[in-house]
């Protein structure tokens, strides 16, 4: 028996260490990625991609219209969705932790749906099937009606889910607490739990904040007017005019303004709900 553990442990006093391993690993993963990035940058045509993509001469000639116009279009139609997918979201989420039977189901059904159809073809039916269906029905708003709309739509379907399970994560003698001091369970529920959850959800709110600003691009398919029109579609329009593709890197630049520090925001606030938790 000795003589088997000794010959065991040999070959392991040989062998790289656990820690040596995982060095070595590193190092080739950061080999492999130089040498992609230099491949990128030897092989790539930098003369076409500037001709094509970054003409400065247009770029300067969308300002400040870019900024002032379809940069502040693009919050609008993603602040007046979010506010009503928040609202929204929070209704149905109660409604899936209903004990009324029905309330449940309609909750359960909405989610199914407007998480699994695409956002393009909720923005479809919303800006031709509801006209369609009633002939001279005009949604209050306009286009930034139809926008709040399509955009709450679909981010209340994601927003009830992470507001489910924040209700669900604030420990339960919260509620029981509040309920022996005389607390009715819908006041309960609107001062102790709702609260308590609302701290919990706010880094997964603010990414659902970051996809309805992307998703905001689809807006276009509403049919917008020139003063009406978000980064996206801004962007192709003058790619359309000047045949060249830098007004659609501007737009993406705008957006990534404010995408960056949307992330950077979420990013602190999910490390101090960690060290809370710690």
């Amino acid at each position: 028996m000795s003589g088997t553990t000794e010959a065991e442990v040999q070959p392991r006093r040989k062998g790289l260490s656990r820690r040596r391993r995982r060095s070595l690993s590193r190092g080739a993963q950061y080999a492999v990625f130089a040498a992609v990035v230099i491949l990128f940058a030897v092989t790539a045509d930098w003369a076409r991609l500037k001709n094509q993509f970054a003409q400065w001469d247009i770029a300067r000639q969308m300002f400040p219209d870019v900024i002032t116009l379809a940069l502040k279009n693009t919050v609008l139609f993603t602040v007046s969705g979010f506010v009503l997918g928040l609202a929204l979201g929070l209704v149905v989420a109660l409604m899936r932790l209903s004990s009324v039977g029905p309330y449940r189901w309609i909750a359960s059904v909405y989610i199914e749906i407007f998480r699994g159809l695409p956002a393009l073809l909720i923005f479809v039916f919303i800006g031709v099937a509801v006209p369609l269906a009633f002939p001279g029905t005009e949604i209050p708003g306009g286009t930034y009606g139809k926008a709040a709309i399509g955009l709450g739509l679909i981010g209340a379907a994601y927003m009830a889910e992470t507001f489910r399970a924040g209700i669900q994560a604030v420990p339960k003698g919260q509620l029981e607490a509040a309920r022996s001091l005389g607390f009715s369970p819908a006041r309960a529920m609107v001062s102790i739990v709702i609260p308590q959850a609302f701290r919990i959800i706010l880094p997964p709110l603010t990414n659902e904040l970051v996809m309805l600003f992307k998703d905001s691009s689809l807006v276009l398919l509403l049919g917008v007017t020139l003063e009406e029109r978000e980064l996206s579609k801004y962007g192709r329009d003058l790619a359309s005019t000047t045949a060249n593709s830098t007004p659609i890197l501007v737009a993406g630049l705008c957006y990534l303004l404010v995408t960056i520090p949307l992330g950077f925001v979420v990013r602190r606030m999910e490390a101090k709900a960690q060290e809370a938790v710690a």
